[in-house]
C-alpha cells in the first residue's frame, strides 16, 4: 500500500498557494476532465488569458469573488508512489487560525514566497506556526521566479534570509525549491529555466520524503472514543473499546493499563474494519478487546503499565487564540477537549505573548488577542492524560471552547505540567 502524506500550504496572500495545488493536480494527472473543463470555462468567462488553476481549490463563492482563500480547502490525489492529502490554507493574517487547523495534522508544510517581495511577515508567522505545531518537514517554495527572470541571486538571497530566521525555530528538515506555479516549473516537471538548481522537483521531493519515522511508535496511547456492546444473542459477550491509535503499537497479548483507574489487563483481540488484526498503529481506527472485565468508558486512555501518559490538572501550554469577540485573559473559564476527554479549564496566568516576527517574548502581556500566540497556565476540573506536544502531537494538543457560544476559541500545545 502506498504511503499517505499530508501537507499544508502557507504564505502571504497572492503568493500562489492555490495555483500551486492546482498545478500539482493538473500535471500529476489527478483531475477529472469535466473539472478541468469547468475551470477553463470560468476562466474564459472572466476574460483571463490563462487557465486559473486556483479555482480548483478556491471553492467558496466569497473566495472566488475576492480572489483569496478564506477557508481550508482539502484535496486528495495520488501518484504510483504515494497518496496525498492537501490542505490549502489562507494567507491573510485574518485567517491565521485556519492555517493552524490545516497544518495541525500535516507531515509537511509548504511555505510560498513571492520572488519579487521576498520573506514577509506572514512567511515568518507561518514558519513559526509550523514549528510550534511540530510539522516535521518544511519546504520553502520561492514562487513566481519567472517574474524575476529566473535570477539565481534572488533565490539565494531569499533562501539565506529564511534559513537565518528558521535557525531560531524547532525545524529539523528544511528544503528550498525555485518554482513557477503558474507555468509548472519545478512543480512536477523539472524546469529548463533553472540549470543552476540541482535539487528535486516539488512532487519528487514529496514522493521521496521519509515520513514513517516521524510517527511515535514507542509510547502506546489509545484514547477510548466509544464502548461497543452489541445486543444480539450471538455477540452477548462482546465488549470492545473503539478509538484511533494516537501513538505506539498495540498487539494481542500486550499488557496494558487503563487511565484514570490504573487497572491492568491484557489485550485479548484487536478488530479492524474488515476483521481481526495482528497489530494496530497510528492512525488506525480499531476496536480493542481486553481479557478482563474492567470499567472503561469514553475519555479513558489505554497505555503501557510502565509507560503511561501524565495524569494532571495543571498545564503549561502554547496557545493560538482564535476568537475575535474577546481576548484570552486570566480568570476566564472554558471547556477543554483533549483527545476524547472533556473538562473545564480556568486560565490561571498569561505568562507571555510571542512576537512572531522577532520571536521576542513579551512578559508584560496580560492577554492574547485574535491570532496572537503566547504561553498560558491552565487548571482543569478533572485530570487529563497528556504528553508534551514535541513528544506526541495527538496527546499533547487540545482545543478550548467557549461554553456560551460553542465556538472553538483556541488551539493549545502542551509544553508541560506544573504544580497547583
Amino acid at each position: 500500500m502506498a504511503d499517505l502524506v499530508r501537507f499544508a500550504t502557507a504564505g502571504s496572500v497572492d503568493d500562489g498557494k492555490s495555483t500551486l495545488i492546482g498545478r500539482l493536480l493538473l500535471d500529476s494527472k489527478s483531475l477529472f476532465d469535466d473539472h478541468l473543463e469547468t475551470v477553463e470555462r470560468v476562466s474564459r468567462e472572466r476574460g483571463d488569458d490563462y487557465t486559473d488553476l486556483a479555482l480548483l481549490t478556491d471553492g467558496l463563492r466569497a473566495e472566488r469573488e475576492q480572489g483569496i482563500t478564506i477557508d481550508v480547502a482539502y484535496r486528495y490525489f495520488a501518484t504510483p508512489k504515494r497518496k496525498f492529502i492537501v490542505a490549502d490554507t489562507p494567507g491573510h493574517v485574518q485567517y491565521t487560525r485556519n492555517m493552524v487547523t490545516g497544518a495541525s495534522t500535516a507531515d509537511v508544510a509548504l511555505i510560498l514566497v513571492d520572488a519579487r517581495k521576498g520573506v514577509s511577515e506572514q512567511s515568518r508567522r507561518h514558519a513559526f506556526l509550523a514549528s510550534l505545531l511540530g510539522v516535521p518537514h518544511l519546504v520553502l517554495l520561492v514562487n513566481k521566479m519567472d517574474l524575476v527572470d529566473w535570477d539565481e541571486g534572488v533565490f539565494d538571497a531569499i533562501s539565506e534570509e529564511f534559513a537565518e530566521f528558521a535557525s531560531r525555530l524547532r525545524i529539523h528538515d528544511l528544503t528550498f525549491i525555485p518554482v513557477s506555479a503558474l507555468h509548472g516549473d519545478n512543480v512536477v516537471d523539472r524546469s529548463a529555466n533553472t540549470p543552476w538548481y540541482g535539487g528535486s522537483t516539488l512532487l519528487g521531493h514529496l514522493e521521496r520524503l521519509h515520513v514513517s519515522s516521524d510517527r511515535n511508535l514507542v509510547d502506546v496511547r489509545f484514547p477510548v472514543q466509544y464502548v461497543i456492546r452489541p445486543q444480539s444473542s450471538s455477540t452477548v459477550d462482546y465488549r470492545g473499546f473503539a478509538g484511533t491509535v494516537a501513538s505506539g503499537v498495540l498487539k494481542p497479548g500486550d499488557r496494558v493499563t487503563v487511565l484514570p483507574s490504573g487497572f491492568e489487563s491484557t489485550i485479548a483481540a484487536i478488530d479492524g474494519p474488515t476483521g481481526p488484526v495482528e497489530e494496530a498503529y497510528p492512525p488506525m481506527s480499531v476496536v480493542v478487546r481486553l481479557a478482563d472485565e474492567i470499567d472503561v468508558s469514553r475519555g479513558d486512555m489505554i497505555c503501557r503499565p510502565q509507560n503511561s501518559a501524565t495524569a494532571t490538572q495543571d498545564l503549561d501550554a502554547q496557545i493560538c487564540w482564535m476568537d475575535e469577540r474577546a481576548p484570552l485573559t486570566a480568570g476566564r473559564v472554558y471547556a477543554v477537549k483533549h483527545t476524547t476527554r472533556w473538562a473545564r479549564a480556568k486560565v490561571r496566568e498569561v505568562a507571555y505573548r510571542v512576537d512572531v516576527n522577532t520571536l521576542h517574548r513579551d512578559a508584560e502581556a496580560t492577554q492574547l488577542g485574535l491570532n496572537e500566540i503566547g504561553r498560558v497556565r491552565l487548571r482543569t476540573t478533572s485530570p487529563l492524560f497528556v504528553d508534551a506536544y514535541q513528544d506526541n502531537r495527538a496527546t499533547g494538543s487540545f482545543i478550548l471552547v467557549d461554553e456560551s457560544t460553542n465556538r472553538t476559541v483556541a488551539a493549545g500545545m502542551i509544553t508541560g505540567s506544573h504544580g497547583a
